[in-house]
């Protein structure tokens, strides 16, 4: 059972995980860390109009959490915050409440479905989701603080 998880597709995203660096002008970063396996997941995301226009990060995690990193990184450009916080419940409730897997630009994580049954490897696996949206609620928080100023 533990091959399905470390399946091919798998290994083949974390060892080509694409936009791996800094932004010089991000918008805003965050970190999640898993303390139950010590990886841990820093993106940096700039928003133009209300989508992702450029993302980075740095992924010292295991194959999972590279994996998803992976998925994130190929496919966030061009995503809106409601996408993205969406993304994060669904991949939520596939691994912890036996939902669905994403459809549309982020069906790849589908990969991933195998997880479920590895409690101990859901944090891991959640991290670069939980890092977006964290990093998109500074954002917001920023947004609302400077309309109140206005």
């Amino acid at each position: 059972m533990l091959d399905d998880v470390y399946n091919k597709r798998i290994l083949e995203l974390a060892a080509n995980i694409p936009r791996i660096g800094h932004l010089p002008h991000a918008d805003a970063a965050a970190t999640a860390h898993s303390k139950l396996c010590g990886s841990t997941v820093s993106i940096e995301l700039a928003m133009e109009g209300g989508k992702v226009s450029d993302f980075a990060h740095i992924v010292k995690a295991c194959a999972l959490g590279q994996a998803s990193s992976s998925v994130m990184a190929r496919n966030i450009i061009g995503a809106d915050a409601q996408e993205l916080r969406a993304l994060r419940e669904t991949m939520r409730r596939m691994l912890k409440e036996n939902g669905p897997p994403p459809e549309g630009r982020f069906a790849e994580a589908a990969v991933l479905e195998p997880v479920r049954d590895f409690k101990a490897r859901h944090a891991s696996t959640l991290l670069t989701f939980d890092a977006v949206v964290s990093a998109l609620d500074q954002i917001e928080a920023r947004s609302k603080a400077a309309g109140q100023e206005a």
